[in-house]
């Protein structure tokens, strides 16, 4: 393929945006919440979420469905401990942060409201399940339809009587073929989408389970454009990164910081060079509070992607626009509410 000029790309860009169908539900999600990001205060206007981090962690727990719980941590110590790192990002200017913490990995939307009216961070967590060993015995006695409804009422009602609603559904599946556990995962996490209007991020990197991830949205009636390739940078073979773009899902490149910046660099330059900068985000799936280490272990700063790499992309020739639209444009459309 050629190489396009800026301006080349720009049209391009614009055309597939406009081209990028809104999600439909079946069920349909609150009215009000139509078009809206659901963060832990609340729903916002896409345009408010500004510049984002669309995976990151601030507490996980990975001692196992069967024993997590909020005891195994002081609530006050995670929020004094992780409270400096956030207010590094809004001091570089990011306004959203997607937490992608599922249930039974510690998830704590009371912990993430806190720390959302202290630091002004417009954040999102969500509904769903991650894989084995962190999914509860009934994950494995109930269906796909009974699971989507605990999941849709998370979103109708709140999480666990908080009252604070879930944004989007976290899953995950295997990097390999599709077991049949996570299987019924991914099409209780269709089933709530199409009752809410919820985007599904899965936990995926793997390009042969994402494409029978699309295969099963297929088989559930839910669009390409409502899932979240999460971790797709950890698929080698380019061709799974242009065919899940064809189909119109988004790929999330999410390991930024961790590996050697020209990786992604070139990664980005090839995709953007073929006119899916549309579906692309970028993270840095960093933090968090370790819960059973010390003081919360190694924790990650999520400050290199706005203050190390961004800079570098612009180095490489991407203007203000190309960067508006990875980090601002992306994803307000990636986590809007019946709309993707």
């Amino acid at each position: 393929m050629r190489d396009i000029t800026r301006r080349d790309f720009a049209a391009r860009a614009a055309a597939a945006l406009a081209a990028l169908p809104l999600v439909s539900c079946q069920r349909g999600s609150e009215p009000g919440l139509n078009g809206k990001i659901v963060t832990v205060l609340g729903p916002i206007e896409p345009e408010r979420l500004g510049p984002a981090l669309p995976h990151e962690h601030i507490l996980v727990d990975f001692i196992g469905a069967d024993r997590v719980s909020r005891g195994r941590y002081d609530p006050d110590q995670v929020y004094e401990t992780m409270l400096p790192y956030l207010q590094e990002i809004v001091a570089q200017g990011v306004s959203g942060f997607v937490e992608c913490t599922p249930m039974y990995l510690g998830r704590d939307p009371e912990l993430c409201a806190r720390l959302s009216r202290a630091t002004g961070l417009h954040i999102l967590v969500p509904t769903g399940m991650y894989k084995e060993p962190y999914l509860p015995q009934y994950a494995f006695e109930q269906d796909a339809g009974r699971l989507a409804s605990s999941w849709i009422a998370e979103f109708e009602n709140g999480i666990e009587g908080t009252g604070i609603r879930p944004g989007f559904i976290k899953i995950a599946v295997f990097r390999e073929s599709l077991k049949p556990m996570q299987v019924k995962i991914v099409r209780a996490a269709c089933r709530t989408h199409l009752a809410t209007g919820m985007t599904i991020a899965c936990h995926t990197g793997h390009g042969p389970a994402a494409m029978e991830m699309l295969d099963l949205l297929a088989a559930e009636g839910v669009p390409p454009h409502a899932l979240i390739v999460v971790h797709a940078n950890s698929e080698s073979d380019r061709q799974y990164h242009y065919r899940i773009a064809e189909k119109g899902a988004w790929l999330e490149y999410d390991n930024i910081g961790s590996w050697a910046p020209e990786q992604h660099l070139e990664l980005l330059r090839d995709m953007l060079g073929r006119g899916y900068g549309p579906q692309i985000l970028l993270s840095m799936d960093r933090g968090w509070y370790h819960v059973g280490e010390p003081d919360g272990g190694d924790i990650k700063p999520y400050t290199y992607l706005f203050g190390e790499f961004l800079p570098l992309l612009r180095e490489s020739g991407y203007g203000d626009d190309i960067v508006k639209m990875l980090t601002v444009d992306n994803p307000a459309r990636a986590f809007r509410i019946d709309a993707v």
